[in-house]
């Protein structure tokens, strides 16, 4: 069963399309600083600091003060993670093979 995202119309469409033509790391940047804030770029790479963290068991007390995501943020992560659309899951595993 193919997995169908909820947010999925003709604009994420062409966002998705525009991330995955992206070839560098340079590319991703530019992207990323046109289309977003410099605040919605740090909570996103929080995001998935936090989501690290909670993979590797780290508390939320913990996560709280190396990272100084807010709880909510944390039980946010921690429900994507456990009940989400595995984005993170994805990401993470893909992540830790390169790092070996």
């Amino acid at each position: 069963m193919a997995y169908e995202p909820k947010i999925k119309n003709d604009a994420t469409e062409a966002l998705v399309e525009s991330i995955l033509s992206l070839g560098s790391a340079e590319e991703c940047y530019r992207l990323l600083e046109d289309m977003c804030t410099v605040n919605e770029i740090l909570a996103m790479s929080q995001r998935l600091e936090v989501a690290q963290m909670l993979k590797e068991n780290v508390t939320y007390h913990e996560i709280v003060e190396k990272t100084g995501a807010s709880t909510a943020t944390i039980s946010r992560v921690n429900r994507c993670l456990n009940y989400g659309a595995g984005g993170y899951q994805l990401v993470l595993k893909r992540l830790s093979k390169e790092n070996q």
